[in-house]
């Protein structure tokens, strides 16, 4: 995880948000790859191992880990990762910083829209089971929200195998208010407060209003 990141998170839980406290073990080249995340709120803690934070709440991530490892399979994309710069191009980003969250199979075009879009850091929800942490791009798994505090993202990629109410809502709700929401479905159910650009080929594209 990127150690900046931690300012933008928030716990999973229903309450108001605020601000988790990072508690460091190994940190390497400003990501942290070892240690803890805890919520003033609630006081629950979430461990970051191998670089990825688990939001899951106990049981669950004891119930994953007892179940072995992820599967590998997860839907085909409508977007190989050789044609990342048509969804650069959707994201319409210019200039550098900032955070652009990708939600599942999404998380694939990480490390191609990473060597496009310089200075851009990625938050990778709920990635397939073969991608990991890398300096561009911070890992988490949850269960029922973005562990990210409301309006902090540039943009937002929601992967087919995740393009389901729960989650479009939660990506909305992490959105910066004018920026683009492409989904991996042409006729996702969403949330309100989206206006439509474009729908073919397997993807709809938003702005957030």
């Amino acid at each position: 995880m990127h150690i900046e990141l931690t300012e933008m998170l928030r716990c999973p839980e229903a309450h108001r948000e605020e601000m988790l406290v990072l508690s460091t073990g190994e940190v390497k080249h400003r990501m942290v790859r070892s240690g803890l995340v805890g919520c003033p709120v609630c006081h629950k803690e979430y461990p970051i191992a191998r670089g990825i934070v688990n939001f899951r709440r106990s049981k669950e991530r004891v119930a994953k880990e007892s179940s072995g490892p992820r599967p590998a399979y997860a839907p085909p994309s409508p977007l190989p990762s050789a044609d990342a710069a048509k969804l650069q191009a959707l994201l319409e980003l210019s200039g550098p910083g900032g955070y652009v969250v990708l939600v599942g199979a999404a998380v694939r075009q990480a490390p191609r829209l990473s060597s496009m879009m310089e200075g851009i850091h990625f938050v990778g929800i709920n990635p397939p089971a073969d991608m990991e942490e890398q300096f561009f791009l911070t890992v988490m798994e949850t269960t029922e929200k973005v562990p990210l505090r409301t309006a902090v993202a540039r943009g937002v990629v929601v992967g087919a195998d995740l393009a389901t109410s729960p989650w479009l809502v939660e990506a909305h709700r992490v959105l910066l208010r004018g920026r683009r929401f492409v989904v991996e479905n042409e006729e996702p159910e969403l949330p309100i407060g989206l206006l439509k650009l474009a729908a073919e080929q397997g993807l709809w594209v938003g702005e957030k209003r």
